[in-house]
């Protein structure tokens, strides 16, 4: 300390500066107090919250990460269950396609069994009809060969012999209709 004021006194020194060497003692003496008391009384409490704020943040990024991935997970299971919808839509189409075609082939086949069997019926129609009509035609050929045989022999014929001459005249215009058509 005795050299402060030696100091101070030469013109080359600190004071020379325009610092005042006791002012600069008191104020770093002071200085030291503070950061003593600092230490003591909020070194801790400040190194606590910095630590509370650091594990905030390192949790904050940690709940970000996690919900991040949660976003990707929730992405991707949308994404397979958008795929499978997809893959499902397709499936079904198809089934619906495949059974369209085979609507239509057993509505052809059904429509062909109908028309066949309309032909069938019709062919049965015909058959009958012309059955229907021979019949009548000799029935009627029969009458008029009757009427003819009647007014030849000018007498009345009895139903057995009616029937015997009938079937005579049917045998014989068979047989000329064989014969010359």
């Amino acid at each position: 300390m005795w050299a402060a004021p030696l100091l101070a006194e030469e013109g080359g020194g600190i004071g020379a500066l325009g610092v005042d060497l006791g002012s600069l003692i008191a104020y770093l003496v002071n200085f030291g107090v503070l950061l003593v008391l600092l230490y003591f009384f909020a070194y801790k409490r400040i190194l606590g919250m910095l630590d509370q704020r650091s594990s905030r943040i390192k949790e904050s990024l940690e709940e970000a990460d996690r919900v991040r991935q949660g976003a990707l997970e929730q992405q991707a299971s949308m994404q397979r269950t958008l795929d499978e919808g997809r893959q499902e839509g397709q499936r079904v189409l198809a089934d619906a396609r495949e059974m369209a075609e085979r609507y239509r082939q057993e509505e052809t086949e059904r429509a062909k069994r109908d028309a066949e069997s309309l032909l069938e019926r019709a062919r049965a129609e015909i058959q009958q009809e012309r059955a229907t009509a021979v019949e009548e035609v000799r029935q009627e050929f029969a009458a008029l060969a009757m009427t003819a045989a009647e007014r030849i022999i000018h007498r009345s014929v009895d139903a057995a012999i009616h029937q015997e001459i009938i079937a005579e005249v049917l045998q014989d215009s068979e047989t000329l209709r064989g014969q010359g058509g």
